[in-house]
């Protein structure tokens, strides 16, 4: 059977920031027109802009980073295309915690653990794993899905409603994995409330309605800025008032 070798120059075009020109970093996809940048660079461009930097087709009229979200197959394909690109991109943001005195976050950790196995897997010439060894892999990963994301990052949120439609959290402190998003929230607080539908439920964070697909992370970093508990709220949806 013939096999055809590409390029990666051939392919760059499909897995590189039209932005920054530099290859996708936690790829990020634009609902509308599926054009994808890295989140950095598409969350600063959508500061001053509405439109995808692309096409120019209009996200949304106000609230464009509603209509985001995070490509993680497409970010698979570029760490794996790209040689040492996902090790590298650990190692900037080790560094990068480290220059700010602060711990490196778990889910930072176990990336660049993985990233390390698989490389020196490929210095070594291992393409495949023995059956012994995938039996053993089948065995463990039980045991590590069973530690609900503690080993993540870790952030403290205070919930609390701003409408007479809704009453409040009996407790409403949390603690939660960072890589969590709006939309876990919104089914959390559904679940607390006996809602009929988490769909009911806005999230603002600073008076702006959150899209669904934001991790609290990407919020502590782009709207909340604080070293305070990140304070949210929700309400009602709009056309429910």
């Amino acid at each position: 059977m013939l096999t055809r070798k590409i390029k990666l120059w051939d392919i760059n075009a499909h897995i590189t920031c039209r932005l920054c020109s530099g290859y996708l970093i936690d790829a990020t996809t634009v609902t509308e027109c599926l054009h994808t940048f890295c989140r950095s660079c598409l969350v600063k461009y959508l500061e001053e802009n509405n439109t995808c930097p692309t096409c120019r087709i209009v996200i949304h009229q106000s609230h464009p980073l509603q209509y985001i979200g995070h490509d993680r197959t497409m970010q698979d394909i570029v760490y794996k295309l790209v040689p040492g690109l996902q090790e590298a991109e650990m190692r900037k943001q080790r560094e990068f915690y480290h220059k700010l005195g602060m711990e490196v976050p778990g889910d930072i950790k176990g990336e660049t653990c993985s990233a390390k196995q698989h490389l020196d897997s490929h210095r070594n010439g291992e393409t495949k794993a023995d059956d012994s060894s995938n039996k053993e892999a089948a065995e463990e990963k039980p045991e590590e899905d069973n530690d609900y994301h503690r080993s993540d990052e870790q952030v403290s949120i205070c919930l609390e409603c701003n409408s007479s439609k809704l009453r409040g959290l009996k407790r409403k402190w949390i603690r939660c994995s960072a890589q969590a998003t709006v939309l876990h929230l919104k089914k959390f607080i559904a679940k607390k409330l006996n809602l009929s539908s988490f769909n009911e439920l806005d999230i603002l964070c600073n008076e702006e309605i959150l899209g669904k697909d934001h991790t609290l992370k990407f919020v502590v970093v782009t709207r909340w800025r604080f070293k305070a508990p990140l304070l949210l709220h929700y309400r009602p949806k709009m056309d429910l008032l």
